[in-house]
């Protein structure tokens, strides 16, 4: 089951990227532990979130097992060593320098277990005059560069949820860091520490802008091909209140769109790259998408190479006839949610089992991970976990 099957991580009950890379990991096929805090804190209270123990709605914790250990005890901390001790990889969410203090640092736990991959996973990295800092998505890619191209002219940012950072920046990066050093120690025999710095991951994700940037090709937000500054490439309101999106950047993609639109003045035709002409073309088009519903855009223009798509909610996406043909998400537990991707055409991905509630398979993990039955009951007798 999955292309990493037999492979054993420990994660760090940590919010945002460590989870999700986690969960990518185990939908992949590796064995997934999550360490939950005993006693976690809940930074949002009030709030119907339960950050650390969502529950079945934690869809970040599919597929993993659960345990709760006190990493304030050393009995808490002996029994985290001889779970990274029969790992192949670490999840680290903490700040720099939590992991030394609890006596779970690299130096430790490599030297417990020299094939362990060590991934660290933080806002600003291991070193330099930020890296203590408290942050969150929005201030790591504030000093990237990447949330500056964000957005509409003349108007301020826009924060894109978590995905550029948290997500893109952080997890994605830790994950490929992980599988990379996990195919390294194949051949080595040796662990390593990844420093995975989400300011930098979402750097790295607008390489291309900034190489755009150095050749003056890249114009300041809301001007550009692909940031909604032209006409060809945006989100229209559609008569319904609902909205479309296009994108037929391809001169025969927008010829086409033309084309379905019946429009045929040559200056729309000639023109689509003279961006002194986008906001006089962009008005035209806003004018014709609100003459129709979304439903009726999408009977003339989905499936056509005009490069369109409807923009669907989060009880639309499931259902549309594509999503549902490639099975493109799954219900767990009452809570319906994207299937793991990518997909592999002989390891195929499935999810392990539903997110488990904090500790539920404290026996059965500990047991599994080589505890034995008395040592398990004698850790719960006395509160370790």
């Amino acid at each position: 089951m999955g292309p990493l099957q037999g492979v054993k991580i420990v994660e760090f009950a940590g919010i945002g990227p460590g989870p999700l890379c986690g969960m990518m990991l185990a939908d992949l096929g590796a064995e997934v532990l999550r360490i939950d805090r005993k006693n976690p804190v809940k930074h949002y209270a009030g709030q119907k979130w339960d950050s650390y123990n969502p529950g079945r709605f934690g869809v970040l914790n599919r597929g993993k097992q659960s345990v709760t250990v006190d990493l304030k005890t050393a009995a808490g901390i002996a029994t985290a060593l001889r779970l990274i001790e029969r790992a192949d990889a670490l999840i680290d969410p903490f700040r720099p320098g939590v992991m030394e203090k609890l006596g779970l640092g690299p130096e430790v736990c490599l030297a417990r277990n020299p094939k362990l991959v060590f991934g660290r996973m933080t806002g600003f990295g291991q070193d330099g005059p930020l890296a203590m800092a408290a942050g969150h998505d929005l201030n790591y890619i504030a000093l990237s560069g990447a949330l500056h191209i964000i957005g509409r002219p003349n108007e301020k940012p826009v924060p894109p949820i978590n995905f550029v950072g948290d997500y893109g920046g952080g997890a994605c990066m830790l994950a490929i860091g992980i599988t990379a050093a996990l195919y390294e120690a194949r051949g080595s025999g040796k662990g390593q520490v990844i420093d995975s710095a989400m300011s930098e991951g979402s750097g790295l994700l607008a390489a291309m802008m900034y190489g755009m940037h150095a050749q003056g090709a890249w114009q300041p937000k809301g001007h550009n091909r692909i940031d909604g500054g032209a006409h060809f490439y945006d989100v229209y309101e559609c008569s319904d209140g609902e909205f479309i999106t296009l994108a037929p950047a391809e001169p025969q993609f927008y010829a086409l769109l033309l084309d379905l639109l019946d429009l045929h003045d040559e200056d729309l035709r000639q023109e689509q790259m003279n961006d002194a002409r986008w906001p006089e073309f962009k008005a035209r088009f806003e004018a014709i998408f609100k003459t129709r519903t979304r439903d009726q855009w999408c009977e003339l223009l989905e499936g056509t190479d005009v490069c369109f798509a409807p923009m669907l909610d989060f009880d639309e996406a499931p259902r549309h006839p594509h999503n549902a043909a490639r099975k493109a998400f799954i219900e767990i537990d009452g809570v319906v949610q994207p299937a793991p991707t990518p997909r592999f055409s002989r390891t195929v991905s499935e999810v392990r089992g539903r997110p488990p509630e904090a500790g539920e398979n404290n026996r059965e993990a500990l047991s599994a991970w080589g505890f034995a039955a008395s040592e398990v009951e004698a850790l719960i007798a006395a509160g370790t976990v």
